[in-house]
């Protein structure tokens, strides 16, 4: 559903209106655009970490300019700061003014990305004291943006540096416009698994990749920015949906299966169509997933146990199924979906929470088991996305909700699968575990 209030207040007389009357003035995201620049104009580079000559000479082949200096009153398309050395929190104090003054000169569209490292049990206390602190910084400096620019932050684990393939391709992604709904979060780099692609339009280039519930909304969204990337698609939806899942794979020149993913064989006929019609299976994103809000003292057994079936015991099986098949799991990728309502917990929705944060759970636990494999598992957990779901949320509710996030809009089913493209490609290998929140910086129910 369009964003009506969005559109009016970036547009001719009731845009002055809305400035000189004090209200809250979204700005158009800049999302991605193959023909267009990856950043809006030049990269200021700051910080003393041992990252920052691999950073410039990475963001230089890129053929991005590349700035170690602030000029007053010279506009930036980004600000990076390499922080992977700090030991004290008073090492902290030269650089975050510099990225305050800096700020000003921050073009539309924006980006500010730090590069640190994670705080550990085993770290001196004042290490993991600054380590930390980042992440305070970059969650409050995401508060703070303006004209739809965004702060995120890269974390490198033990296994990681700054030439690590994980942190290139999490770089170019916070960077590029395809992380136009993500503020406020971090990643992790925990190892120098992946392969950069020759094309970095067509990250996905020559995979075979199942999207579950892609009949319509977001996973017909991700199943299309998949495509555009370069995958081959196997399409996932129930048979009551077999009509509009057929459109969906006939106009991306892909193939259908009408499945019930709560089905004991599910996995095991997705592997089987996926070698049968391709060879191969690469990449599997679970989408698929139900509502059935009640208040807990309303709920009843029927409408418990069937979202949690669809949305994570589902998923458990299939995961199981893929990884002792022997036939999927090197250089394999499985995406999630979940929801900050997983994280933040949401009235009349304890099901659904519950599955979702399960979904995280699971997430967390089999990475391991996947990455020994040479693969790796990750989940997305949309905030508030633009779909015939929330459309009907009422009036009020619907606006409160855009409103909140630090990028005062709700985001696009393209916003939720460009992130699940980005972790599904081989670049992203060394991303695993992870839970990526794409929500303008919103906390549902929080």
């Amino acid at each position: 559903m369009a964003d009506t209030y969005l559109n009016l207040v970036n547009t001719g007389i009731t845009k002055e209106i809305a400035k000189k009357l004090g209200l809250p003035r979204p700005s158009v995201l800049r999302r991605f655009d193959p023909s267009k620049p990856l950043v809006p104009g030049p990269v200021l580079l700051l910080g003393n970490g041992e990252s920052v000559t691999t950073l410039s000479e990475t963001m230089l082949a890129w053929n991005l300019d590349v700035r170690r200096h602030a000029t007053p009153g010279q506009k930036l398309g980004a600000i990076v700061i390499a922080w992977d050395t700090l030991t004290a929190p008073g090492e902290l104090s030269e650089t975050a003014l510099a990225v305050g003054s800096a700020l000003k000169d921050l073009l539309p569209g924006g980006r500010v990305v730090t590069v640190s490292r994670p705080a550990t049990d085993s770290d001196a206390p004042e290490t993991a004291a600054v380590r930390q602190s980042v992440d305070g910084f970059v969650r409050s400096v995401a508060h703070e943006m303006r004209g739809g620019s965004t702060a995120n932050g890269i974390l490198l684990g033990e296994a990681a540096d700054a030439g690590s393939t994980g942190l290139i391709a999490t770089l170019r992604f916070l960077l590029s416009g395809r992380s136009a709904y993500v503020s406020g979060q971090f990643i992790e780099v925990s190892n120098d698994a992946g392969e950069l692609p020759t094309d970095w339009n067509k990250p996905l280039d020559g995979k075979v990749a199942v999207v579950t519930g892609a009949a319509r909304g977001i996973g017909a969204a991700i199943a299309k920015v998949l495509q555009r990337d370069g995958a081959q698609l196997i399409v996932v939806d129930v048979p009551q949906a077999g009509e509009q899942l057929a459109k969906v794979a006939n106009k991306l020149h892909g193939t259908a299966l009408q499945l019930d993913i709560t089905a004991q064989d599910a996995g095991k006929r997705i592997l089987e169509h996926a070698l049968s019609r391709y060879g191969r299976l690469d990449i599997v994103v679970h989408n698929a997933g139900i509502t059935r809000d009640k208040l807990l003292a309303n709920m009843d057994e029927a409408k418990w146990n069937s979202v949690l079936a669809v949305n994570i015991e589902s998923q458990l099986r299939m995961n199981r199924e893929l990884l002792d098949s022997g036939k999927f799991g090197h250089n394999g990728r499985i995406v999630s979906l979940a929801s900050t309502s997983g994280i933040a917990g949401n009235r009349g929705q304890s099901n659904y929470a519950a599955s979702k944060a399960g979904v995280m759970g699971m997430v967390r636990a089999t990475a391991p088991a996947i990455g020994s494999l040479g693969g790796s598992i990750n989940a997305v957990a949309p905030g508030f996305i633009e779909t015939d779901m929330t459309a009907k949320i009422p009036f009020l509710t619907r606006q409160l909700a855009r409103r909140v996030s630090s990028l005062q809009q709700g985001g696009l089913p393209l916003d939720v699968a460009e992130t699940v493209s980005f972790l599904a490609s081989d670049a992203a290998a060394g991303v695993n575990g992870e839970v990526v929140r794409v929500c303008g910086q919103n906390m549902v129910g929080a």
